[in-house]
């Protein structure tokens, strides 16, 4: 049992350790620009390129480029009713739907407010989702590639039309193409064709028709190995199918399952050593690297004690119970309130919590994906994060809301670097010296730039989630009362907000086509306000690292001196691992406690 449950995890951190060292060596290569293309790729390359940018124009082009991706996906959605590739005829999504599913690619977030397999055609799921999943990916590492730039005082920060191009042709391409492959050899399905509609094995299982005959079962297929193979290596996750990589077809086996956890981790554990290749300061990267992983190995080791290895609590015995609440219409202003003992069901949980698991992937391999897929920012499932155990849910929230666990391609290690420069800025005040980074000394512009950003990740999840926790749009769509439907509504935002896109689904959001007689009466408002934290929270800490590297970039080196705090070192490690924890404890201890954690602790399993 014990070989079982923690040889996954292991071999998934091992392995991608490993990987990370040589692809972080071509990502360099690539984003440098040393490679020598193929006559028709580099004239291409010369026709996109317009010219050296700084951090104004290379911003400017950034925010060009996605306006108009999102007016593209906004068309290729809200024209899916004419479209080929429709042959079920699939309609329209309701508007605020459509809204929210562009945003959320753009965005490289992914949030689904619908299903892919009952929602979108096939020409949706390739001109709208998979093209987002390589495009949305690739901007976020193009912005990390920019800010590199900018830190080793680069005259140009590059051009960001040629980025997303290298990004897309010569990096997600042929990676995808080996996992693509890899998960067609496995089962996932890889065709044009729409549905096939067979007979069940046991004759009628789904009714009969008005003549008597038996109802055949329809069976949704398409490019399901490419999306895939993208939606992991772009930490997308977007799900061809509703039920996302629990589904066999997106997820056939055990080692499907294991290559579908590798492909979300090889990019974002690649690039914090691509960040310290293209600086020249591997050490640096490396303190970095461990400091991630640490962080990481807990979020894995924590997610899988309190549900791998835990009972889930609403099939164990609890005894009676009395407790006061409080109610200011009664004198003393407390209400007593007495809970009866509540009797355990016969159910074997000696493999601990596997209400919504996929057993064919292993005890261990909901959890460890669970904590992984927020880890990374991917937002991907293979079991239902709704059902784990309410403090092993803490997880995955914990790797959102301080969004610095390598997080997604490159905006993981932007992220980071904001941690960097308040750390060695609140370090330098301490000793009473000029804080420096990288020999440039940081000054209050670089500091506000960064408690702006990281400002900005908070409100975006705490506002919405206590505006929708006092109003009727949140209320009337959580599935269950009590600490259990504030994680809903708290985990929606914070997946919103983090570009993650994985969900507690319990939560009443979809609305789905525009003729649907019995939408979600929320859904609307979830579209909305989702929509735009997703690209407020997208965009805003792309742009000012951008800003604050150039900045930073432009002054002059500083010689080394003792007073100098060395960036390449364990003090520095600690220094970075207690700034995140300080920082991630002020910002989101109170509203943890208020959800998972009340839950674990309440007198009735759940919520009640």
């Amino acid at each position: 049992m014990f070989i079982q449950t923690w040889l996954l995890p292991f071999a998934l951190l091992a392995t991608a350790t490993l990987v990370a060292f040589p692809l972080s060596r071509y990502l360099a290569w690539v984003m440098d620009g040393k490679y020598r293309p193929l006559p028709v790729l580099g004239w291409v390359e010369k026709t996109i390129n317009t010219g050296s940018q700084n951090w104004k124009q290379y911003v400017s082009s950034l925010l060009i480029f996605n306006t108009v991706l999102f007016i593209f996906g906004y068309l290729v959605l809200a024209l899916q009713p004419w479209m080929p590739l429709n042959p079920d005829g699939k309609t329209l999504l309701a508007p605020s739907a459509i809204f929210n599913s562009v945003a959320s690619f753009m965005t490289n977030t992914d949030l689904q407010h619908y299903a892919g397999d009952q929602h979108l055609s096939n020409f949706s799921q390739i001109f709208f989702c998979i093209t987002n999943l390589f495009i949305s990916a690739a901007i976020g590492l193009s912005a990390l590639t920019a800010i590199i730039r900018g830190l080793r005082s680069d005259t140009s920060l590059g051009n960001f039309f040629v980025d997303v191009w290298r990004v897309v042709v010569y990096l997600f391409v042929p990676v995808a193409l080996i996992f693509a492959l890899i998960f067609l050899q496995q089962g996932s399905p890889m065709t044009f064709k729409s549905v096939y509609q067979v007979q069940t094995l046991e004759q009628s299982a789904l009714g009969t028709t008005d003549n008597g005959q038996a109802k055949p079962q329809t069976i949704v297929v398409g490019p399901v190995a490419a999306f895939e193979a993208m939606k992991m290596l772009g930490t997308n996750g977007g799900g061809f199918y509703g039920m996302n990589s629990a589904h066999p077809f997106e997820n056939p086996t055990a080692l499907s399952n294991f290559f579908n956890t590798l492909a979300m981790m090889i990019f974002p554990f690649s690039l914090v050593l691509m960040y310290g290749r293209m600086l020249g300061k591997m050490r640096h990267s490396m303190v970095i690297f461990v400091v991630m992983l640490l962080f990481m190995s807990f979020t894995v080791i924590w997610t899988i004690y309190f549900d791998t290895l835990k009972p889930n609590p609403a099939f164990t015995q609890h005894n009676a119970t009395q407790f006061n609440i409080f109610n200011s219409a009664l004198p003393n202003g407390k209400q007593a309130i007495s809970l009866s003992a509540i009797a355990s069901l016969p159910v074997d949980q000696h493999l601990g919590n596997l209400e919504g698991k996929e057993i064919r992937f292993g005890t261990s391999a909901g959890a460890t994906f669970g904590a992984l897929t927020t880890d990374v920012t991917c937002g991907a499932v293979n079991a239902e994060a709704d059902s784990l155990n309410p403090i092993a849910a803490l997880s995955p929230m914990v790797g959102m809301w301080l969004n610095c666990f390598f997080g997604g391609k490159g905006v993981g290690m932007i992220n980071m670097l904001l941690y960097i420069i308040i750390g060695i800025f609140l370090a330098g005040m301490m000793v009473g010296r000029t804080p420096e980074y990288l020999g440039k000394k940081i000054g209050s512009r670089e500091v506000k730039l960064a408690i702006i950003v990281l400002l900005i990740h908070p409100l975006m999840i705490l506002m919405p989630t206590g505006l929708f926790a006092a109003t009727s749009w949140g209320m009337n769509a959580i599935s269950n009362p009590g600490a259990h439907g504030f994680s809903q509504m708290l985990y929606q935002f914070s997946s919103a907000s983090a570009n993650n896109g994985s969900a507690f689904d319990g939560l009443g959001v979809t609305y789905g086509f525009y003729n649907n007689p019995h939408p979600a009466p929320e859904a609307i408002a979830w579209d909305i306000a989702t929509g735009l934290v997703m690209i407020f929270s997208r965009f805003l800490p792309l742009i000012a690292p951008i800003a604050m590297a150039a900045f930073l970039g432009a002054k002059k080196s500083s010689p080394f001196g003792l007073g100098t705090l060395r960036v390449d070192t364990v003090t520095f490690g600690i220094l970075l691992f207690a700034t995140i924890v300080i920082i991630g404890a002020l910002l989101f201890l109170p509203v943890a406690v208020i959800g998972p954690i009340a839950e674990h602790f309440g007198p009735i399993p759940f919520g009640g």
